[in-house]
């Protein structure tokens, strides 16, 4: 029997997904224990066949109890808890889920701008705790939007942008200039970005590469007032400076999704900004995107099994190089 081992709250649960899973026949273990760092998957990953990844890392010291593991399967996109290398070396696949989220993801964004531009949650606030202070926001429409990581979902969220009538202008080491020019958006350098624009919306993939990308010296270069969204990874952010230009007044106010400590330590000064709105790392969630997520996930395990490589595997090239 296939033994499917997933350390995702969300996979099999949706949709379609519970069905397929129990019509593969396959032995489906759970390892979201939040008492324990790995959330129990060290007492199954000996068993495991195929391995759904969530927020817990795979590492090379993970792979080393793995003896019967054929592939790694990220439940979303943000691959940068795998250690693909090493599942590279253990001749492991090593695939993800684009796009299937971009739409949660974005609305979440949207959604989080209306929040800040019209006080939603102090008003919320000032009614249930007796209160009637009305505050005066502002429209969305004529802002500019800067999206930083112009992917699946940035493209998404600057569709969603563009018919609120906001400018959208975008940063991206891979320009998609044919989409830029079809939806009437501008590519800037990162600092230019910041400089122009009055929302900045994150959407690039954590690791070392991005670690600190909004650090004291960005926030200098964005526009006083302006106002940040995190919809990528904790360390993406500087949380210290963040804090300090809330305090200061220069930043309007901040809107956090995803965190370098799940869940996050809440003495942290930003936590108790009134102009700070969180989310529990709730970007993907919805019905229609943790069904589409699954669906992938099961499309590519029964490819493996199979013997087949699936289309959307990261290391396909390194594997096939490594077999030669």
């Amino acid at each position: 029997m296939t033994v499917v081992v997933t350390t995702s709250p969300g996979f099999g649960k949706h949709g379609k997904v519970p069905g397929l899973i129990k019509d593969a026949g396959w032995e489906f273990i759970r390892c979201t224990d939040k008492d324990r760092a790995d959330g129990g998957l060290s007492e199954h990953i000996a068993r495991a066949d195929y391995l759904v990844v969530g927020l817990v890392p795979v590492t090379a010291d993970t792979l080393t109890a793995a003896s019967n593991l054929k592939g790694v399967i990220k439940h979303g996109v943000g691959v940068d808890n795998i250690d693909i290398p090493a599942c590279t070396t253990s001749g492991l696949p090593v695939c993800n889920t684009p796009a299937a989220n971009a739409d949660a993801v974005a609305e979440l964004a949207v959604g989080l701008m209306f929040s800040m531009a019209r006080f939603i949650p102090q008003g919320h606030g000032s009614v249930t705790s007796g209160g009637w202070e009305r505050r005066v926001g502002s429209q969305l429409g004529g802002k500019t939007l800067g999206i930083v990581g112009l992917g699946n979902i940035g493209k998404r969220l600057a569709k969603l942008a563009r018919g609120l009538g906001m400018h959208v202008v975008a940063s991206d080491m891979y320009p998609d200039k044919a989409f830029a020019a079809e939806h009437g958006l501008e590519f800037l350098s990162l600092q230019e970005l910041l400089a122009t624009a009055d929302y900045v919306s994150l959407h690039v993939f954590g690791g070392k590469d991005n670690a600190a990308l909004i650090n004291r010296d960005s926030l200098t270069s964005m526009k006083p007032g302006a106002r940040l969204i995190n919809l990528a990874r904790g360390e993406v952010v500087d949380l210290d400076a963040v804090a300090e230009a809330l305090a200061s007044g220069y930043l309007g106010g901040v809107a956090i999704d995803a965190y370098v400590q799940e869940p996050p330590a809440i003495d942290h000064p930003v936590f108790s900004h009134p102009n700070a709105i969180f989310t529990p790392h709730s970007g993907a969630d919805t019905l229609e995107a943790l069904e589409n997520v699954g669906l992938m996930v099961i499309e590519d395990i029964k490819t493996l099994i199979a013997g087949e490589m699936p289309v959307r595997c990261l290391n396909a090239k390194d594997l096939c190089a490594r077999d030669v």
